[in-house]
């Protein structure tokens, strides 16, 4: 990563969506001079889950898609996305639980059956990457505590965000 860029190869920090924007300012704070106010709205509408996801997904997905909608921060066209998110997570899971069975390493034999060193189980490389790549989503629909202190909605009131299709019907 050249110097000065960030995980998405822009300088600075990662910028605000509209709805964050719209919302008053910290006190002390002037309003925000460069907003994007030619920024895509898509419908604020739970995105249908895809009949692809494994049985495993699938589960994650019905558990943090009313989390998402919850917040304020899901549209129609976040699907794919979340999609990922819930098919990593699974891949994370399992390879895991492999490595708490199992361990990092293994040994390595010479000929006589003799332990000549170590090897390490793929499963942890891919602990490792699958993190990085679950860490990046998780920041983009604020399901960190930093991701979220960047985050600014406004949300519905409680009554509506009972009834199922409340939020999204209102707005």
């Amino acid at each position: 990563m050249p110097a000065g860029r960030g995980r998405g190869g822009h300088d600075g920090p990662a910028g605000t969506t509209t709805d964050a924007d719209r919302a008053a300012p910290p006190e002390g704070f002037p309003p925000r001079a460069n907003r994007n106010t030619g920024e895509p709205q898509p419908p604020k509408e739970r995105p249908p889950r895809p009949e692809w996801l494994s049985d495993e997904a699938a589960e994650a997905w019905d558990q943090l898609i009313p989390r998402l909608e919850q917040m304020g921060v899901l549209s129609v066209v976040d699907g794919n996305a979340i999609a990922r998110y819930v098919e990593l997570w699974v891949e994370w899971q399992t390879a895991l639980a492999f490595v708490r069975k199992h361990g990092s390493t293994y040994p390595i034999k010479d000929g006589n059956g003799k332990i000549k060193s170590l090897g390490q189980f793929p499963q942890v490389a891919s602990v490792h990457k699958l993190s990085l790549a679950l860490s990046r989503l998780e920041a983009e629909f604020g399901l960190t505590p930093s991701a979220r202190s960047r985050i600014n909605v406004t949300l519905r009131p409680k009554e509506e965000l009972s009834d199922p299709k409340g939020y999204f019907a209102a707005g």
